[in-house]
């Protein structure tokens, strides 16, 4: 595959940017290779700047699952640009894309928008704990709820691969009420709660993980989680900035039947733009300025052009067997998927339209089993995918996605390519 373009632009932003790239696994330096640099993106396809053309899964980290430069979703867009794109002043976009939000989201009576997942969780916390009047936060291992500071602990995505468990930069005393217990163990969370209950302002889970690669929880552990919660009077909340609205209108916690008290939202909920989302009960959310003391702001947040991008989105979703579909698409591909890689010391874990494969002897459950993966091999499956014209998720520890605009035809290419691929790996 050419790339003279590619490795000329990152020659090129490697001098003005660290590393190149404005977001860490963009370097694609643990599968050994340089950034891509993408010109445009259609449907499936991502365009770099030397022509090649890619059949995409991992679609923004999940957020198209549309695909991408969808046309509804865009000529909503350039309208809204020509009214202005941003005021700093409230917009009826807001409230539509909240009432859509709140409509279907369980848990959800009253939602905020931030520019980011990791806004959205900052925020979600500090709220949690002006709620409640308590300071520790648990956590669970390889769960990552963005970069910051006192949520960098045992962290998954692409800290994963720095090599220490938080960040420089982070001091000591910043992550000193946050406690970080393994995915999918009950026995641990019983025992901290036993000793440190009363002292416990949240407890912060993906409910499907995906940050260190997709890992599904084991039957009833979410209902432990909600049990135990309301036991200690902390609340439960369920980062879906991945999971809302891909596993479902309703994301994981309508899919899996378990109603935290916060919910954060991101990636698809901007339909391709900045935009992310906190929202709980009534009683929690009134805690923020200008109602209550818990305050939050952001000069772009809820700005006219993401809100009609989601709420474009949105309402593409909420049509008839959408969802259905997908998932229909989605468990005919995992099928066939399992027949490619069976005997191949490979994990398939997948929910919906989410997937990983690990390349691992052992099943997936945890942190500590993903991180057993084999990641030189990895590499090597990515590169050869990428030489297939295939671009999965540049890194072991993260999902790849499925959406509306993959073809039944692209599905069995890739399939093709990773029975392919595996044989020479």
């Amino acid at each position: 595959m050419e790339r003279t373009n590619s490795l000329k632009a990152y020659a090129e932003a490697i001098k003005v940017i660290p590393g190149g790239v404005n977001s860490p696994v963009r370097a694609l330096r643990s599968v050994g290779e340089a950034p891509l640099f993408i010109k445009k993106a259609k449907g499936t396809i991502l365009t770099d700047v030397d022509d090649n053309q890619l059949i995409d899964f991992c679609l923004s980290w999940g957020v198209f699952i549309l695909g991408h430069s969808h046309p509804q979703v865009n000529e909503a867009v350039k309208r809204a640009v020509d009214n202005g794109s941003s005021y700093g002043i409230p917009s009826l976009q807001e409230t539509a894309l909240a009432r859509l939000v709140v409509d279907a989201f369980p848990s959800i009576e009253k939602v905020r928008f931030v520019n980011s997942g990791t806004e959205a969780v900052m925020s979600a916390v500090r709220v949690a704990r002006g709620f409640t009047g308590r300071n520790v936060i648990v956590k669970f291992d390889g769960c990552y709820h963005g970069h910051a500071d006192h949520l960098l602990v045992s962290a998954g995505s692409g800290v994963t691969n720095i090599g220490n468990s938080s960040s420089a930069g982070v001091p000591v005393d910043f992550t000193k009420y946050t406690v970080s217990l393994p995915y999918n163990d009950e026995e641990a969370v019983q025992t901290y709660f036993r000793e440190n209950g009363e002292k416990v302002a949240a407890v912060v889970i993906e409910p499907v993980a995906c940050n260190m690669g997709v890992v599904l929880p084991k039957d009833g552990f979410l209902k432990f989680l909600r049990e135990i919660t309301t036991k200690h009077g902390a609340l439960l909340l369920f980062d879906e900035v991945i999971t809302g609205f891909r596993l479902s209108l309703g994301g994981a916690q309508n899919r899996l039947g378990v109603i935290p008290d916060l919910t954060t939202i991101g990636k698809i909920v901007g339909g391709g733009f900045p935009a992310a989302a906190f929202g709980g009960r009534s009683d929690i959310m009134s805690q923020l300025a200008p109602d209550g003391p818990v305050y939050q702001a952001g000069t772009l947040s809820g700005n006219p052009v993401a809100m009609t991008a989601g709420i474009e989105t949105v309402n593409l979703l909420s049509q008839n067997h959408f969802y259905s579909e997908l998932e229909t698409k989605s468990d005919g591909f995992i099928h066939e998927l399992k027949e490619v890689i069976k005997g191949q010391g490979i994990q398939l874990n997948h929910i919906g339209s989410m997937f990983t494969l690990f390349f691992n002897e052992r099943p997936v459950q945890n942190f500590a089993d993903a991180k057993r993966s084999d990641q030189q091999r990895f590499a090597r499956y990515f590169r050869s995918m990428l030489a297939h014209g295939i671009y999965v998720s540049p890194s072991q520890f993260e999902g790849n996605f499925l959406s509306q605009a993959h073809s039944q035809e692209q599905l069995e290419q890739v399939l093709n390519a990773i029975s392919a691929t595996l044989k020479k790996i």
